[in-house]
């Protein structure tokens, strides 16, 4: 391998080219309709102590792994899982083994796909002017069923295929660098419009007004817990071949904190922007599609420059969701190029091709539910897992420090090593157990 980890598929020019990927891998859907109703349900300010201290930890031990199995491989999914369990005289069980969280990055991909299309829908709905006087449960609703909205979902599939097609280079770090400030950019204007309704301040008390009691309580560190590891995308598969893709000079610890804090201000952002508004309107805080689809188009409808603001809100959900998506088919598609000897296009065609053509026939909201919940109950929390302790116990810690050593100039913190083998890892576990008991936690 050569001193700056060059992949065939190109590599990220500079730390922030790859913090930025990497953080519109992170920031998601989950930001925007969960994050800010669950900071708001278990308590609020009290909330974010819990949620900050997972993040940090999930951040700074989990994604550092990951980027660091990626990196030291030199390759994604299967074959970083194959590196590690070689070293152990275990490289056909490597290869088994990883492809559960390479299914998770495809089934997530093939759900969000479908949420995505529904975002576009909004989308040309707030551009026409057809959302502003429709009925936003109707209009919703007219999309969410059986091939409701092939037409949008379509063109989500395509674009990120398009993206795909030219490597990491030209097409994951230079559409990440325009799309995610843009994100930021756009929340932020909404947040500040929105700050200025009469009642703003009944989201902001719903927001930030701390409930000390609910520290109290188990759900509440459960729920953190869940919603920091699930943003973070953790999967045991998407930031290893992002790792895979990073230069050898890179602080990938530093990388990692950057890409924690960065996710967690576009997860407060959207609740300031989201929050507020809301309770301006004395509707239901509701999270989840209802709240994106039905409850946000409301707000929409009722407030000054309402279709205007629309457009902003359903564009930066659409550059969240596409980043996050691009991270996902990325995964499926460097392991196929590297397993299977195939071309970056025909893998990229072939995933495209799948991720279409079974999403399409889970357009309604009845069949991608289940989908969604089965994905991120089950595979998910099982590839990270799977993920964990390959890293830790596989790998094992003293090969894991070596490569996350390379590139800084601070000598590891002796504390990681500890952190990452016995609480990171038996968490990780803990997310699969809560998952279950609870029907989801992220």
């Amino acid at each position: 391998m050569s001193e700056n980890n060059s992949h065939r598929n190109g590599s990220f020019t500079s730390s922030l080219g790859f913090v930025i990927a990497c953080v519109g891998s992170a920031v998601g859907l989950g930001n925007i309709w969960l994050f800010p109703y669950r900071l708001g349900q278990y308590g609020g300010a009290a909330f974010l102590i819990p949620y900050l201290f997972f993040v940090f930890l999930f951040g700074w031990v989990g994604l550092s792994a990951e980027f660091g199995m990626g990196r030291l491989a030199g390759t994604g999914t299967i074959g970083a899982y194959e590196y590690c369990f070689a070293a152990r005289g275990k490289k056909k069980l490597g290869g088994i083994l990883s492809w559960i969280p390479l299914l998770g990055s495809l089934g997530i991909a093939i759900g969000y796909a479908v949420i995505l299309g529904w975002v576009l829908n909004s989308l040309m709905g707030s551009l026409s002017g057809t959302l502003m006087t429709a009925e936003p449960a109707q209009f919703f609703q007219a999309a969410a069923v059986e091939f409701g909205n092939p037409l949008w979902h379509t063109v989500v599939v395509a674009v990120v295929c398009l993206v795909l097609m030219f490597g990491v280079t030209s097409g994951i770090e230079k559409v990440s660098k325009v799309l995610m400030p843009l994100f930021y950019v756009l929340f932020l204007a909404l947040a500040v419009w929105v700050a200025f309704l009469p009642g703003a301040g009944a989201g902001y008390r719903f927001l930030f007004v701390p409930d000390w009691s609910k520290l109290l309580e188990v759900d509440t560190w459960v729920m953190a817990m869940g919603q920091a590891f699930f943003t973070l995308s953790i999967t045991g598969s998407g930031m290893i071949v992002y790792g895979a893709y990073l230069d050898k000079k890179e602080d990938i610890p530093k990388a990692s904190i950057r890409t924690a804090v960065f996710d967690t201000m576009a997860a407060l952002l959207a609740g300031l922007a989201i929050m507020p508004a809301v309770f301006a309107y004395g509707l239901d805080a509701a999270r989840g599609p209802s709240l994106m689809f039905i409850t946000l188009p409301t707000v929409f409808q009722q407030m000054p420059m309402g279709r205007l603001f629309s457009v902003f809100f359903f564009v930066s959900v659409l550059f969240a969701g596409i980043t996050s998506l691009i991270n996902m088919f990325e995964a499926v598609i460097e392991s196929w190029q590297s397993h299977f000897k195939l071309g970056r296009r025909t893998s990229v065609l072939i995933c495209s091709a799948l991720t279409l053509g079974v999403g399409i026939f889970m357009e309604g909201e009845a069949q991608v539910g289940p989908w969604m919940d089965f994905i991120t109950i089950v595979v998910v929390p099982i590839g990270a897992v799977l993920g964990a302790v390959a890293a830790y116990y596989v790998l094992g810690w003293p090969k894991l420090r070596a490569e996350l050593q390379t590139g800084r100039e601070k000598p590891m913190s002796a504390l990681f090593g500890t952190v990452g083998r016995y609480l990171y890892v038996p968490l990780t576990i803990l997310v699969v157990v809560l998952g279950f008991v609870y029907k989801g936690i992220g």
